[in-house]
């Protein structure tokens, strides 16, 4: 195991990609800007409070890593089948999922990594193993990656991809990242906020929308943007957070890209302390209205200890609110390749891998517009 490499930094915007992250109207005094400026509760708070919270992410230890196995399913038999309904999602774990939309497969976000960390021998360690293997995925016609954090940009992802000889959509200045690694430059689209990269003649087109979150890999933040992203074709509309805190642009999202037949949104790694940067589970049923409803399928939790939350306590939330609200819910477990408009039931395989074996494992049912 490699302690550090210095790759995994990437690196800077320059040249023609600098010159057009510049010209962005959410960049000035050389960093991106949120449209709706980050607040923390924890502001005005006394130092001791601060380094608090700091000490209770990096020591404390509360039902934050699974106290059992979380169960994987191999994804390869359904992959060989292609989805009745035009519309598949696999969630491969964190951020990851694979999409296949009306013939194309985009990969969201993929982390393979078993660190999200620029130290081989620190930093959040996975949950799980991956449910399938970069080599075992199926031909790719798209990744999209919404900004440069770890757990979002992972090196070793990017550089096995990269071999596959696969386009790359991005955020601005996000590309300089992937062109280190190993992508060539004509197989990177980096794109500001409503742009929209047509793939295939327009019969895929993958747009860049807003979101209220940050940037950065070393020193310095926010030299390159992040982004949510729609996913489309004549017959289906796909959102995906990324990451983001909760902001009014979201309606504005819903109301010039929507309306969704999939929508994937972050509901982990949240505390009030951190003001606007992460939903939770709460927030993502409010985003949900926003954008107009959908099928949700919740991602950012379950595979890496990035917050100060138990860690099943983001699908135990939405489960019990998504019920009281009727939201559809599509939780599926890791691996398990689901067609959205055919989710009905939510099975708490979560409390699996959290419960004593004789624990009651009662299913929860999400009231659904169909159901």
């Amino acid at each position: 195991m490699t302690l550090f490499d210095p790759r995994v930094l990437g690196a800077a915007p320059a040249g023609l990609r600098r010159e057009r992250l510049q010209s962005s109207p959410r960049f000035r005094s050389g960093r991106f800007h949120n449209t709706e400026p980050l607040a923390s509760p924890m502001d005005g708070r006394p130092v001791s409070e601060r380094m608090g919270i700091v000490g209770e992410f990096f020591l404390g230890g509360r039902r934050r890593v699974p106290a059992g196995a979380i169960p994987v399913e191999s994804p390869l038999d359904a992959w060989a089948r292609a989805p009745e309904t035009g519309l598949r999602a696999t969630w491969l774990g964190h951020s990851t999922v694979l999409v296949e939309i009306d013939g194309f497969r985009v990969l969201t976000d993929p982390v393979w990594g078993e660190r999200v960390s620029p130290f081989g021998f620190a930093g959040p360690r996975r949950f799980h193993r991956a449910p399938a293997a970069i080599e075992q995925l199926p031909e790719l016609d798209a990744v999209v990656v919404s900004h440069d954090h770890y757990d979002h940009l992972d090196f070793p992802s990017v550089r096995a991809l990269a071999r596959r000889g696969v386009p790359f959509v991005t955020s601005l200045g996000v590309g300089a990242h992937l062109e280190a690694w190993g992508v060539p430059p004509g197989r990177i689209t980096e794109l500001d906020w409503w742009e929209e990269a047509a793939l295939f003649g327009g019969r895929l087109g993958i747009t860049a929308a807003p979101s209220r979150h940050f940037s950065g890999r070393g020193v310095g933040s926010n030299a390159t943007a992040w982004s949510s992203f729609v996913l489309r074709t004549d017959r289906h509309r796909v959102f995906f957070s990324g990451d983001t805190g909760l902001t009014r642009e979201l309606e504005d999202v819903g109301a010039r890209l929507g309306p969704f037949d999939l929508v994937m949104l972050e509901v982990g790694a949240f505390h009030p302390a951190w003001g606007s940067i992460h939903l939770g589970p709460e927030n993502a049923l409010e985003a949900l209205r926003m954008l107009g409803g959908g099928p949700l399928l919740p991602v950012h939790w379950g595979t890496f200890d990035l917050g100060l939350h138990p860690w099943d306590e983001p699908p135990e939330v939405l489960a019990r609110e998504g019920a009281k609200r009727g939201a559809h819910l599509v939780m599926p477990r890791l691996g398990e390749v689901v067609e959205p408009s055919r989710s009905e039931r939510v099975e708490p395989w979560w409390r699996l891998a959290s419960a004593p074996a004789e624990a009651p494992r009662r299913s929860i049912h999400a009231l659904t517009p169909h159901a």
